[in-house]
C-alpha cells in the first residue's frame, strides 16, 4: 500500500493542504484522518520511507486530486517518464483499422485479409501486432472467437462499423481483468468520473446504446456488469493519450503518465514510440523542485472561451490555470478583438472564468454580451472552415478582412497563420526556390509573428516552437543569398545574416532530434543537420 507524507514544497497555483506520495515502496501514512481512516489514538510509529529516485512524485490536493510536481530541479530536455501502454486500440468514431497495429484499413473489406481464428480484419498475416499485449494479442482473439464478434462486422453501416471498433478497445480493457490483473489494477487506479458524467444525458445514453449494450447484449459480454463498462468509458475518456501517426492513429492508456495534470502552457511534451507505442515524457523547460509538472489536454494555439469548453465537455473540468484566469492570456491577446469604435483599443473578457461574461474594450469601456462573442467566433470559425488549408490566397483573404476585427495574434488568425507558414516554401505554387522577394519576406513575417506567441505559450523545447524555427531559417536563408548574389549587403552583412539562420537550425534540430524516426518533424531534424553542415564557414 502507497503512504502519503507531507511536502515541504506548495505548487506555484497556491494549493493549500498538498500531501505527497512516492509512487513505489512507501509505507502507510498513519496520519489522523477525518474520513473514517485511522484516529489520532490508534495510529502507530511509521515506519522509514524509502527514497525516490524518480525525477517526480505524487502531490494530491483537494482541488487537483493526484498529479505530479518536481521531486528535484528538472531540465529542459531531461526525459522523466518513458513507459510502454496498458492498452492500446482504436479511438473514438474510428475507421476501420488493424486490431493489431491499428493501420487504416479500407472501408470495403471483402478482400481484405481476416484473423484466421476470430474473422476480425487485419493489415496482413505478417502484422508485427498479433499476438502482442499492445495489439491484437491471443486471449482477445480466442474471445471474439468465441463469442462469433465478426458476425456482426457483415451488412453494417459505416456508422455501425465504426462503433463497432470504439467497443473493441473498452472490450479490450475489459478483458484485462481476467488475463492480466496486474495491468488491470494499474488500470484502476484512474479517474473515469462516472458521476459528472452520468450528469451529461448525451454522452451518458451515446455509450449505453454504442457500448455498453453492444458488449453486454448484442456481443453477449455478461460477465461485465454495465457500472464496470461506463466505467472503463470513462478512463478512457479522461485518461487516454492519442498515439500514432497519420494513417495509424490509436488511443493508449499509461501508467504515471496520467497522473500529469494540464496546464494551457505546459511544461512537457510527449512522443510515442511508432511500434508499440511507448510514451517518451520530457521537459520543455526548467522547473524548480515542488513546480508542477505540466501537459496540455487541448491546443495551445486556441483561445480561453474555445479551449475552456473543449476541456468540459472532454474532461469534465473547467480550466482555471494562470493563462485561463488572464484575459490577456499572458500578454498574447490570443482572444483579443478590435475595438470598433476607438482607435487603438481591445476588447476582453470581463471575467474569463465565465463563459457568458461580458466582453470590454480596454481603452473606451465599450461592451458585448458574451453571447454576440459566442456568435462572432462560431461564424468566423465556420467561415476558415471552407478555406483549403493548402491555398495561400483563401487564408491571405482571410487575415485581410478581418484585420481591423481581430488582434494580430488572435487564435484563428494564427490558424491562417501556421497554414500560410506551411504553405509558402511547400507546396506547387509556392515552393521555396520559385519564391518572389515579397513572398519570402512574407513567409518570415508570419514565422515571427508565430515565434511571439508560441516562445510565451509554449516556450523551450516544444515541439511546434522547434518545426515553425525550422520553416523560419528557409525563407532567412535564401534571402541572404540573394541579396549577396545581386550585391545589395556586403560578406560581413551576409555572415550576420547566417548566423541567425544557423542559431534557429541548432535550435530546432536540437528540439525535433527527440520526435520518433520517420514522422515529419524527424525530417525536419535531419534536414536543419544537413543545412548547418552547409554552414561550416559562419
Amino acid at each position: 500500500q502507497k503512504s502519503k507524507k507531507r511536502s515541504n514544497h506548495d505548487s506555484n497555483n497556491n494549493r493549500e493542504s498538498v500531501e505527497t506520495l512516492e509512487i513505489e515502496d512507501l509505507t502507510i501514512d498513519h496520519t489522523p484522518q477525518t474520513n473514517g481512516h485511522a484516529s489520532e489514538s490508534s495510529a502507530t510509529k511509521p515506519e522509514p520511507v524509502k527514497p525516490n529516485h524518480k525525477p517526480y512524485r505524487i502531490a494530491i490536493s483537494e482541488v487537483m486530486g493526484r498529479y505530479l510536481v518536481a521531486n528535484r530541479d528538472l531540465r529542459a530536455g531531461e526525459l522523466i517518464i518513458k513507459t510502454e501502454p496498458l492498452v492500446v486500440g482504436p479511438c473514438a468514431e474510428s475507421p476501420p483499422v488493424c486490431l493489431g497495429c491499428n493501420a487504416d484499413l479500407p472501408r470495403c473489406q471483402k478482400k481484405q485479409y481476416k484473423c484466421n481464428n476470430c474473422g476480425w480484419p487485419l493489415c496482413s498475416a505478417k502484422c508485427k501486432g498479433i499476438k502482442k499485449d499492445y495489439g491484437h494479442s491471443g486471449y482477445e482473439c480466442d474471445e471474439l472467437r468465441k463469442h462469433r464478434v465478426s458476425d456482426f462486422l457483415q451488412d453494417s453501416s459505416d456508422q455501425e462499423v465504426s462503433h463497432m471498433y470504439e467497443a473493441i478497445l473498452a472490450l479490450r480493457c475489459l478483458l484485462l481483468k481476467s488475463h492480466r490483473i496486474d495491468v488491470w489494477n494499474k488500470m484502476s487506479e484512474m479517474e473515469s468520473h462516472n458521476e459528472l458524467r452520468q450528469k451529461i444525458d448525451s454522452l451518458w445514453k451515446r455509450n449505453q446504446k454504442i457500448i455498453v449494450d453492444r458488449i453486454r447484449k448484442q456481443w453477449k459480454f455478461d460477465e461485465f456488469s454495465e457500472t464496470e463498462i461506463h466505467t472503463i468509458c470513462g478512463i478512457l475518456e479522461v485518461n487516454s493519450f492519442e498515439v500514432g501517426t497519420p494513417g495509424c492513429r490509436a488511443r493508449a492508456l499509461f501508467p504515471e503518465a496520467f497522473y500529469i495534470s494540464h496546464d494551457c502552457s505546459p511544461n512537457t511534451t510527449h512522443t510515442d514510440h511508432p511500434r508499440n507505442h511507448a510514451i517518451s515524457i520530457r521537459m520543455t523547460k526548467d522547473i524548480k523542485e515542488g513546480e508542477m509538472i505540466s501537459l496540455s489536454y487541448s491546443y495551445t494555439l486556441q483561445g480561453t472561451l474555445k479551449r475552456r469548453q473543449h476541456l468540459k465537455d472532454s474532461k469534465f473540468f473547467w480550466c482555471e490555470c494562470r493563462r485561463c484566469k488572464d484575459p490577456t492570456e499572458l500578454g498574447t491577446y490570443t482572444s483579443a478583438l478590435r475595438c470598433p469604435k476607438c482607435n487603438g483599443g481591445y476588447i476582453l473578457s470581463t471575467n474569463t472564468l465565465d463563459q457568458d461574461a461580458t466582453w470590454k474594450c480596454q481603452k473606451c469601456e465599450y461592451t458585448l454580451t458574451g453571447k454576440h462573442i459566442s456568435t462572432l467566433l462560431d461564424n468566423l470559425f465556420e467561415e476558415m472552415e471552407t478555406i483549403d488549408h493548402d491555398e495561400a490566397e483563401g487564408n491571405e483573404a482571410f487575415l485581410s478582412k478581418y484585420r481591423n476585427v481581430l488582434h494580430k495574434n488572435h487564435y484563428l488568425n494564427l490558424s491562417a497563420k501556421h497554414s500560410l507558414c506551411q504553405v509558402y516554401g511547400r507546396t506547387a505554387n509556392h515552393m521555396l526556390q520559385n519564391m518572389s522577394p515579397a513572398e519570402l519576406s512574407r513567409k518570415e513575417t508570419i514565422c515571427r509573428d508565430l515565434l511571439e506567441v508560441i516562445d510565451v505559450l509554449e516556450p523551450g523545447l516544444s515541439r511546434l516552437r522547434g518545426v515553425i524555427m525550422y520553416e523560419l531559417h528557409a525563407p532567412l536563408m535564401m534571402q541572404a543569398r540573394i541579396l549577396f548574389e545581386s550585391k545589395k549587403i556586403s560578406s560581413n552583412d551576409l555572415r550576420k545574416r547566417l548566423k541567425e539562420v544557423k542559431k534557429l537550425l541548432v535550435e530546432s534540430e536540437n528540439i525535433l532530434s527527440f520526435e520518433p524516426e520517420g514522422s515529419q518533424e524527424s525530417e525536419m531534424a535531419l534536414g536543419a543537420k544537413d543545412a548547418l553542415s552547409r554552414l561550416t564557414s559562419v
